[in-house]
């Protein structure tokens, strides 16, 4: 039996377990990467295991989203980061050179090699055929120290390209109908693997926006084919001889098979708040816009944005319109500076912000009360973009620019002919601002200011706790919910006592002072629990409130690994009607926590008086993490 491209990297870097679906495998992690919002706390974590330089091929930490320096403690960060990089073996990205996604696409991705980075979009390298990985920053950490990367071996999910993309659609449309076919949830515990006719008609940069936004499927991560478009790509950008072809068995064997037909796809458009909530623009109607922003780690290439310069050229972006553009990165920046493109954009009257995440993570760019805004990121979910009751919708470059002129939700098609936008045959090339790691590590000293705070750790399981529900939350909370980001917070990542308060505001404003008053307790949650980003501080900041366990319907991949890390323990109902009959502040048993662990045995869960059964899916070796508090005490202990 043949295999799948996934499949193949996975046999090449396998190290632990074997790939029997469900079982939980260990993989050896080429590259790395991190940036600023987790990097920090990545990098305290890799301190705290006592490694000297790390062991992969290549890491990089990127500075990309808090970048907007108000106060010291962005600042600060950068300060930390650039320094531990330099000590430690790492590449150091400087604010201003791109987002990491986009950066790493450009001049680190390798085919067939894997990557795990602390940002759930990570997958983006799965464009270049890598078989990469959003991650907690301590699973980050312990991959730079040598340490294998473990996940449930993934089902494998085809989707079959055919026909080649009509005028005025685009890549963007593709993925938002893979996930109007398979939903926010449909991947979870899945690799996509993109394959079929249409695959050779999309370049890089295209094939990227679309596993970039695999992660909105909840897919463990998506990947194309390794071909002739792949090698051309990295000829133009003065890495050739990094080109490995890839391709699956033509006997592989997928779990599941969708098709997408390029040739019928039309431009689409996610509605607020999920990023499956997918219909075309056509059908949804001009309705009035008040704001455009075009960027983030989906659309931000030299392709995207030559496009959008030719829509805009000679014509000017709607007075009631508020048109923002964010590079990926210097080197698309620079491009359009010299061959006349950013003049075009300029001229037409948009805003030119840094290349940086920018307003995807709320960091700038709010939009107005109630307002509607038209982005070409990857994410809508309520409250992101800092305005509680905006209304986002996902689109296309070629929709969000059509839109910024008409000043109303606009088909492009309306406007005639498309342009014709070719791939460069060479990129500008200038890495000097990524600064290579010290040839003399011992002389740099690691400088932490004073908003760096220690993290939280867990402590040994007990053999029994009792406790009280701290919180009920419906389906699909996102780590946003969990953690709101945004300029007026995000600069506190690195320090968790304070950001602490922030916990769930938006879902209930009075849970951290409950935790606090209570000593902690125990969150009930519905399906799909922390979906979104990968953000540890998610999973850290209940810990140090004292969140015990979270019993939920079903978890998000990522969010689940992040509990287990820092000793949190992850439960999901028996029967899930059981959730109904549960109200704040019950209280809660668990007479044979540690035992029943330890078996891998139903937990039980005296909650509201009535007594109930939970699972805890688990590896033997999440287990023994749990058993010791934490993935970092268990590593700690297994080190010695």
């Amino acid at each position: 039996m043949g295999m799948t491209i996934a499949e193949k990297i996975l046999k090449a870097h396998l190290v632990d377990g074997e790939m029997v679906k469900g079982q939980e495998i260990g993989l050896r992690i080429d590259q790395t990467l991190t940036q600023d919002a987790t990097g920090t706390m990545a990098y305290l974590q890799f301190e705290a295991m006592g490694v000297d330089q790390v062991r992969t091929e290549r890491s990089v930490a990127y500075i990309d989203h808090n970048t907007l320096q108000s106060g010291f403690e962005n600042a600060d960060d950068h300060k930390f980061i650039g320094t531990c990089a330099k000590k430690h073996g790492i590449y150091f990205s400087k604010p201003g050179n791109g987002i990491c996604h986009q950066v790493h696409l450009e001049r680190f991705g390798k085919p067939g090699k894997t990557l795990i980075g602390s940002d759930s979009h990570t997958p983006t390298g799965g464009g270049i055929g890598m078989l990469a990985f959003g991650a907690g920053g301590l699973d980050v950490a312990v991959a730079m120290g040598g340490g294998a990367y473990y996940i449930p071996m993934p089902k494998m999910v085809r989707v079959t390209l055919t026909g080649s993309l009509q005028p005025w659609v685009a890549a963007k449309d593709i993925i938002l109908e893979v996930l109007r076919q398979m939903t926010v949830k449909g991947g979870v515990g899945k690799i996509v693997e993109y394959a079929g006719p249409g695959v050779a008609t999309l370049s890089v940069p295209e094939r990227a926006t679309i596993t970039n936004m695999g992660a909105e499927l909840g897919a463990t991560t998506s990947v194309f084919p390794s071909d002739e478009v792949t090698r051309d790509f990295l000829r133009a950008q003065g890495r050739e001889e990094d080109y490995t072809p890839l391709a699956s068995d033509p006997d592989a064997v997928y779990d599941e098979e969708y098709t997408v037909d390029l040739d019928k796809l039309a431009p689409l458009a996610a509605k607020p708040h999920m990023p499956d909530q997918v219909e075309e623009v056509a059908s949804i109607g001009k309705i009035k816009i008040n704001q455009c922003c075009i960027g983030s780690c989906t659309n931000s290439s030299y392709y995207d944005m030559m496009k959008v310069a030719a829509i805009l050229k000679g014509k000017k972006v709607h007075p009631d319109v508020s048109l923002t553009i964010s590079p990926g990165s210097m080197q698309v920046f620079n491009m359009l500076a010299q061959n006349g493109a950013l003049s075009d954009i300029i001229q037409a009257g948009a805003r030119i912000l840094e290349c940086a995440c920018g307003p995807c993570i709320g960091m700038g760019q709010s939009p107005e009360s109630a307002g509607v805004s038209l982005r070409t990121f990857n994410r809508n979910f309520e409250g992101r973009s800092g305005t509680q009751d905006a209304k986002i919708y996902l689109v296309s470059p070629e929709v969000a620019a059509a839109s910024a002129i008409a000043g109303v939700l606009t088909d492009p098609r309306e406007l005639g002919e498309a342009p014709q936008i070719d791939m460069p045959e060479t990129f500008v090339i200038d890495d000097g601002m990524i600064i290579p790691p010290a040839e003399n590590p011992d002389e740099v000293e690691v400088i932490k200011g004073p908003n760096i705070k220690e993290f939280p750790l867990g402590h040994e399981l007990e053999e029994s706790i009792s406790t009280k529900v701290m919180l009920k939350t419906e389906d699909n909370i996102t780590t946003d919910h969990i953690l709101p980001a945004g300029s007026k917070l995000l600069p506190y990542r690195s320090n968790i006592p304070y950001y602490s308060d922030y916990c769930f505001i938006h879902v209930d404003p009075k849970f951290p002072a409950r935790c606090k008053e209570l000593g902690g307790g125990v969150i009930v949650g519905g399906s799909n629990y922390g979906q979104g980003s990968s953000r540890e501080h998610a999973a850290l900041v209940p810990l140090y409130l004292g969140i015990r366990a979270v019993v939920a319907k079903s978890f998000a991949r990522i969010h689940k690994a992040n509990l287990v890390n820092s000793g949190i323990i992850p439960l999901t109902f028996k029967n899930p009607e059981d959730y109904d009959g549960i109200d704040l502040l019950d209280g809660v048993t668990f007479p044979n926590i540690r035992a029943e662990i330890e078996s891998g045995s139903d937990v039980t869960v005296v909650i509201g008086g009535k007594t109930i059964l939970t699972e805890c899916e688990l590896s033997d070796r999440q287990r023994s993490a749990i058993l010791e508090g934490g993935t970092l005490n268990y590593t700690r202990k297994n080190a010695k």
